[in-house]
């Protein structure tokens, strides 16, 4: 019989996993850049953020940055700054104009893996709003009995599998429409989108309260 609580929990994380936000904005320009490759490592570090916030949130560690204004302002501007980083190098590539309508070319643009995962693993430990989403969630899939860090590993691989999956189709359907998007004035356009939605969401970390 299917626990109710893994039940519940898997249509919840589901629903979160499929609201856009930096972590699909990162996706969507890495694909972008380098193809389904560096989505498929983009996705898979956010995606192993995940366990990272689980094992704090079961250890009682994410109470403590939830509670302490100072460690939680002192992530929250990590997070933002990391964010504005990724946003600016966009913006950069759109002022430059590069190119990419030549397969050389977009394949020297495309980055290593250690650099997909590495961004979107950041991307996601960086957030505070995933710690908190998972401080506030986890504890009410988890039954008195039950122990905590297997539970809340258990839910984390739930909503591992969920994100690579959810982010597998959006890294083909962007890749499916790269011919497109690789037109050299429509990529600049899209560099500079994308750079502005990250800046932008890096200053709305940035100058939230806790």
């Amino acid at each position: 019989m299917i626990d109710s609580q893994i039940f519940a929990f898997t249509i919840v994380a589901a629903a979160m996993t499929m609201v856009p936000g930096a972590d699909t904005m990162l996706v969507v320009r890495n694909v972008l850049r380098g193809g389904r490759r560096d989505g498929f490592f983009t996705s898979t570090g956010i995606c192993c953020g995940l366990f990272v916030h689980a094992l704090l949130s079961a250890l009682g560690i994410s109470v403590i940055l939830m509670h302490s204004a100072t460690a939680f302002t002192v992530l929250k501007i990590a997070g933002a700054c990391y964010l504005a980083w990724l946003g600016f190098n966009s913006l950069r590539s759109a002022a430059r104009g590069r190119r990419s309508d030549d397969s050389a070319v977009v394949a020297r643009a495309a980055a290593t893996p250690a650099r997909c995962f590495r961004e979107g693993f950041l991307t996601n430990v960086l957030n505070p709003k995933v710690i908190a989403f998972y401080l506030a969630l986890l504890p009410q899939f988890i039954g008195p009995a039950d122990p905590v860090l297997l539970k809340s590993l258990l839910l984390a691989a739930i909503h591992f599998a969920e994100g690579i999956a959810w982010f597998g189709i959006v890294s083909w359907i962007v890749d499916r429409s790269r011919r497109f998007f690789m037109n050299p004035g429509m990529r600049r356009w899209l560099d500079g989108i994308c750079g502005t939605i990250l800046v932008g969401l890096g200053l709305r970390l940035a100058i939230q309260r806790q």
